[in-house]
């Protein structure tokens, strides 16, 4: 979920993914940009999603693209919890977000299932986003790595 809301803000996501795993000398990883995107079908809520096994340095090289993405996409994370956070005066950001990040739910998730449909109702999970936002913005810090290896273990 959090590379779907990295993809939300940058609309060349996965390209901009692909570059910061080179950017990180972790090509033996991520020879490509599908080698990332199959890591990334393992969710189980996607429409159409592998079992790859995912090993500790393949798990820790996502883990490193999300905080190095987080960090070069700070400003447009910030900017968003802020129109969230005074939505009344500037909801723009904020609903361009939650307006992107459904439409990326819908397509590549299998929206028959009640997690998914709780995930795109705007009522249920606005918390939630703000939550992802949270994340990403506390994953971007110089221990921002750290952060969220501790959190993504430790789900």
């Amino acid at each position: 979920m959090l590379l779907l809301a990295i993809e939300t803000i940058d609309l060349n996501g996965s390209e901009s993914m692909f570059a910061i795993s080179n950017k990180l000398n972790l090509q033996h990883l991520f020879p490509s940009k599908v080698s990332i995107w199959k890591f990334r079908t393992n969710n189980p809520m996607r429409k159409s999603h592998n079992s790859n096994i995912i090993n500790n340095d393949q798990f820790d090289g996502l883990i490193r693209i999300t905080s190095e993405m987080s960090k070069y996409l700070y400003p447009y994370i910030r900017a968003i919890l802020l129109s969230r956070d005074n939505y009344k005066n500037k909801p723009e950001l904020w609903d361009d977000f939650q307006s992107r990040y459904i439409e990326l739910i819908e397509e590549r998730f299998n929206t028959e299932s009640i997690i998914v449909k709780n995930l795109i109702n705007h009522e249920y999970s606005q918390k939630f986003y703000k939550k992802i936002l949270l994340t990403l913005s506390l994953a971007s810090s110089e221990e921002g790595y750290n952060r969220l290896k501790f959190v993504m273990a430790n789900l």
